[in-house]
């Protein structure tokens, strides 16, 4: 069932991450004192009075503006008013009513949706300041005092907002959704792929590195299954961040990897396989998750019969270390293929959640060991008692030895191999861990 939706906007620079922040409980969207932090739309839920609900963060809203940045930001604004079943808007008591925040007022009025008026940065307990009643004038009713930073006024200011929205009786589980987080260097394409496969302008787009801040979250339905999307800030070398807002959405891309699935780790074809593009492959690698290489703007390259086969070689090459990764060339903008990377992701994902019986694991142990002999040093050879797989995400197999000082890493490979070659496991990582018998 669908929740409903709670839009929060304003004007930059009031304090609706913070609000968006306290009511979802958890740090998802960036805080800075600097105005513009947010751009896109950043989703999140909370659940009052027994019931779950939808949070949108959106972008402060310049009604008057020629920026490109600031102009989209006012058009994602204007997507989450569309899209809400109810609206808080956000001010601030220690910079008074302003004539942007009159311009917002009017355009929420003009949207026709229940709007709750939030006065903000009432910081101090008790009856509000005279400057707290100017607010009066935007006519939107009685403002709800809150202090965003101390959560003071937050739950008065839900009742307000749940008094406007209807529930359904029967409201149901959402069912197994696959975590997908799309990730890459700046200006890869992270963000028109989320719109294409929305088919709805839900990240900002533009050619400047960058423009993507906060993880982004969108969830799709379709006949591949239903997948919960996350667009990530491009992640640059580390000598080229220079601000504090950029480390934040470095900080929040990594945890959105942390938190996923699947990645997509999205290639520029114009470009081509880069040292920081294996960098952000390896982050993946590293913690566990099952992967995709989607290499992006296949159609503006120029083709002959043979440009993907050596595309490919340069992939193999490149990421060796996670050849187990499907790879897909596709097209963000012309949606090329992108039935193919749906068909991967999935893939990948039960691939990723694949149990083994014990017993299969180990008939399989006895032949690959009967083909190649276990290594030996100074006339002691390498025993393996038995083999049982540990866990999931990655699945993770634990071989039972009489030393592990002599089980080398090369005949862990080979055992790996023999392991992926007999039961798939494309698409995701393999943890091996080696135990001599008796140990905990």
């Amino acid at each position: 069932m669908n929740k409903p939706v709670i839009a929060i906007v304003g004007r930059p620079n009031v304090g609706k991450s913070t609000l968006f922040n306290k009511l979802i409980g958890q740090r998802l969207s960036i805080v800075d004192d600097t105005p513009g932090v947010t751009r896109d739309r950043i989703y999140g839920e909370t659940e009052w009075c027994g019931h779950t609900v939808m949070v949108v963060d959106t972008g402060g809203i310049e009604p008057k503006t020629d920026d490109v940045i600031l102009s989209q930001m006012r058009r994602q604004a204007q997507l989450a008013i569309d899209t809400a079943s109810a609206i808080i808007l956000v001010t601030d008591l220690k910079s008074g009513m302003v004539a942007t925040d009159m311009d917002v007022a009017q355009m929420l009025q003009k949207a026709g949706k229940p709007v709750v008026l939030c006065v903000n940065k009432c910081d101090a307990v008790g009856e509000p300041p005279m400057e707290f009643y100017e607010f009066y004038n935007l006519g939107l009713g009685e403002p709800v005092q809150v202090s965003a930073v101390h959560g003071h006024g937050t739950g008065d200011l839900l009742d307000r907002v749940f008094e406007h929205l209807h529930f359904a009786d029967d409201e149901e589980e959402d069912s197994a959704v696959i975590n997908v987080a799309v990730i890459g260097k700046p200006n890869a394409g992270k963000s028109s792929l989320i719109n294409k496969i929305t088919d709805e302008e839900r990240c900002i787009v533009s050619d400047i590195a960058g423009t993507t801040r906060d993880t982004i979250d969108t969830l799709v339905e379709n006949r591949f299954g239903r997948f919960n999307f996350t667009d990530t800030a491009g992640l640059r070398r580390q000598s080229r961040i220079y601000d504090d807002i950029e480390k934040y959405s470095i900080l929040r891309a990594k945890m959105a990897i942390e938190r996923s699935d699947v990645c997509v780790i999205m290639i520029d074809a114009a470009e081509g396989v880069t040292e920081q593009d294996t960098k952000v492959a390896g982050l993946a690698h590293d913690a566990g998750r099952a992967c995709v290489i989607a290499v992006n703007k296949w159609d503006a390259i120029e083709k002959n019969d043979k440009t993907m086969q050596e595309f490919r070689k340069k992939l193999d090459a490149e990421f060796a270390f996670m050849s187990y990764a499907p790879q897909v060339f596709i097209s963000a903008k012309t949606g090329l293929r992108l039935d193919r990377l749906f068909e991967s992701i999935v893939m990948s994902s039960e691939n990723a959640c694949l149990r083994i019986k014990t017993g299969m694991l180990n008939e399989l142990l006895a032949q690959a060991t009967t083909r190649v002999q276990p290594p030996s040093d100074k006339g002691k050879r390498l025993k393996i008692y038995y083999m049982t797989q540990a866990g999931v995400k990655p699945p993770t197999f634990v071989f039972f030895c009489n030393d592990k000082e002599l089980f080398h890493f090369s005949y862990l490979r080979y055992l790996e191999n023999r392991i992926r070659e007999a039961f798939g496991m494309e698409g995701t990582p393999i943890k091996m861990v080696v135990r001599e018998r008796g140990e905990k």
